[in-house]
């Protein structure tokens, strides 16, 4: 069993942002896995998604269901294998998981309050930049890999523009090349119900001792539809009631007024408030669950960064353009049922580098899971990540 032993960098020197503001000074979390290598080539950097962090694989020693948001894919033996490769997971800027973000104190602050809604907002690219510096301290020059999923993929993206000397592959998982204007919209309507919520108070709901619970769960619930498939959700909860509340199929059941053996069908509460389908109990399940431990300044932040990333707007919306800089080689994996992140958002890319002339391996996985695929278990798809290191730790070790 791998046990992960969370870290912190802490970094005095001011960090500039895309929107030219400034974070004076900063801590970030992380965690590694593996053996670095005397010759410092085998480090994989793994890019967390939105509610995830910088506990990637492995469990905590002594604390029971610890395990790292990706440890089926992260760990000995597995497909990247810290038997051969040092892994990286750092907790991104404005997180609520260690690293500086809404919930710490704000050095500029007269007297001493947390950032709250005053923290700057920050881009996949400062992410990119502050992860660049971390690597720097741990003596890190060169990535054997930059790995990450959805948003990681999009920080992996960043990686191969903003360091392409740094990077040796990426590996892309479930991404795009920016949002459609449909996922800003499910980003836009999510925000709308965190800032609504009457415990917001502007994002400064800390010194009022609340948290604005009710948009939190609502912003889940919304994100938790996108990341399901239609035919995940229908063969998971169908039509089926939340209570096992049944009666006859007819009020004369047993008296005569129906059919021997007619059979039982659960009971409508016939409310517009009640939990009446399974579906809606499981949202709201994981409604409450997320706005127990998720900070909604935190959420804000992270998901206008989604609606941030672009890199061809520089370049008129030319991605080929855009991706010009990139030199290393890429694994993109897509999945079939992933409307959130389609697979033609990760064959735009794979165009774009093939109009570049990049080294591109590309992957669709007809799995039924939607965009949760990336973190499930589906056998072609760790088999092709599980090739693709295998060939990589052979030429790190060359």
């Amino acid at each position: 069993m791998l046990v992960a032993t969370p870290q912190s960098l802490h970094f005095d020197a001011p960090l500039a942002l895309q929107s030219g503001a400034f974070i004076r000074q900063y801590e970030l979390a992380f965690e590694t896995y593996g053996t670095l290598n005397a010759a410092k080539t085998n480090a994989v950097l793994i890019c967390h998604a939105l509610n995830a962090s910088h506990h990637v694989a492995g469990v905590y020693a002594g604390q029971a269901r610890s395990e790292g948001w990706w440890d089926n894919m992260v760990g000995p033996g597995k497909p990247v294998d810290t038997e051969r490769f040092f892994v990286i997971g750092v907790n991104n800027l404005g997180s609520c998981f260690g690293s500086t973000g809404p919930m710490h104190t704000n050095p500029d602050s007269a007297d001493g309050q947390v950032y709250g809604a005053d923290f700057p907002v920050v881009t996949v690219e400062d992410w990119v930049h502050a992860q660049a510096l971390l690597l720097d301290r741990l003596g890190i020059h060169t990535l054997a890999a930059v790995m990450g999923g959805s948003l990681g993929g999009m920080q992996a993206i960043a990686w191969t523009l903003l360091y392409p000397e740094r990077v040796r592959r990426a590996v892309v998982v479930a991404s795009a090349p920016n949002l459609t204007a449909e996922n800003i919209a499910f980003n836009e309507v999510a925000r709308r119900a965190i800032v609504t919520d009457p415990d917001f108070h502007g994002g400064h709901f800390y010194r009022h001792g609340v948290v604005p619970k009710r948009g939190l769960r609502i912003a889940r619930m919304i994100g938790h539809i996108t990341y399901l498939s239609d035919d995940v959700m229908n063969a998971k909860f169908g039509r089926q009631l939340r209570d096992a509340v049944v009666r006859a199929a007819d009020a004369g059941a047993g008296q005569g007024g129906a059919a021997a053996g007619a059979e039982s069908v659960a009971s409508y509460r016939y409310s517009t408030q009640d939990v009446e389908f399974q579906i809606e109990s499981y949202l709201r399940y994981q409604g409450d669950k997320f706005a127990d431990y998720f900070d909604a300044n935190t959420y804000l932040l992270i998901t206008r960064a989604l609606d941030y990333f672009d890199p061809a707007r520089s370049f008129g919306g030319n991605l080929s353009q855009a991706l010009a800089r990139a030199s290393c080689k890429f694994l993109l994996v897509s999945f079939v049922t992933d409307w959130r992140f389609a697979p033609a958002r990760s064959r735009e890319i794979v165009k774009a580098l093939l109009d570049n002339q990049c080294d591109v391996s590309y992957a669709e996985i007809d799995a039924p899971h939607g965009h949760d695929a990336f973190l499930l278990d589906d056998p072609r798809y760790h088999g092709v990540v599980r090739a693709y290191f295998e060939a990589l730790a052979a030429e790190v070790q060359a």
